[in-house]
């Protein structure tokens, strides 16, 4: 397995600027950060997806955190309580499937990845029309469950997340707050069984803290000199890279 320790100068390098360009993406979207950078690393074969995905969750967890400092907890995220449950079984059952892929069909684990990258790309483009009335909490667990299994395999809970909440009559700051008591609750229990397991190594850590400063870095600048253009031209771009990384990344697996 590779490790920091066995990675030469050039993937250390590369690991970087995958870091870097998802972190854009991630201040032009809003989510998207794990999924761009799982994709990256897989398609140039950097690290393996499992210490990807373990650094991944360090990294949302202190996103999550970061945010809470400057934004406290309102009783707006309640909209989302019904999917949490069923969420956290989905993460279980997401990193059970991505401790079997790793060791019997790697191949297979970067083709569902790819899919996922290509669905969130679908997402960016499709203007959604908000409902009138929020939907049913047997909907909203079902979402959750499909986020968990996502956030399980891939550190990435988003998608689902992000089609079910933009289709509610919500305002963007209880969906922002909404995201991210989710992706931090499925994060925390990830972490919580990839140590019990065993499944967690020093390498994910290592490049968690690699990241965060380029995170907050990329966030600085593009909140001083964002993109001149428009949000609908945003969507566009950022769904363009993550349409090329999900369609490399099944590529290479096949």
């Amino acid at each position: 397995m590779t490790t920091l320790a066995t990675l030469p100068l050039w993937g250390t390098l590369g690991v970087l600027l995958c870091i870097t360009l998802a972190s854009y993406v991630q201040t032009l979207t809003g989510f998207a950060f794990g999924l761009i950078f799982l994709a990256l690393v897989g398609v140039f074969d950097l690290i393996p997806v499992g210490v990807a995905a373990n650094a991944v969750t360090l990294i949302t967890l202190s996103q999550t955190v970061i945010h809470f400092r400057e934004y406290p907890l309102t009783d707006d995220w309640r909209v989302i309580r019904p999917a949490i449950w069923p969420s956290l079984v989905g993460v279980a059952a997401g990193l059970a499937l991505l401790f079997w892929l790793s060791d019997s069909a790697l191949y297979l684990l970067k083709m569902a990845l790819g899919v996922s990258v290509i669905g969130s790309a679908a997402l960016l483009v499709v203007r959604f029309a908000p409902k009138a009335e929020i939907d049913a909490p047997g909907s909203f667990a079902l979402t959750g469950l499909l986020a968990g299994l996502m956030g399980g395999m891939f550190s990435t809970a988003g998608p689902p997340l992000v089609y079910k909440l933009y289709r509610q009559p919500l305002s963007l700051p209880v969906i922002r707050q909404a995201l991210l008591v989710m992706f931090g609750l499925s994060q925390l229990v990830r972490l919580g069984i990839v140590l019990v397991s065993g499944q967690f190594t020093p390498a994910s850590l290592v490049y968690a803290l690699m990241a965060v400063p380029l995170v907050f870095l990329v966030t600085r600048g593009n909140r001083r000199y964002p993109l001149k253009l428009s949000s609908v031209a945003i969507s566009r771009v950022a769904a363009g890279l993550l349409l090329m990384a999900g369609a490399s990344l099944i590529a290479t697996a096949w």
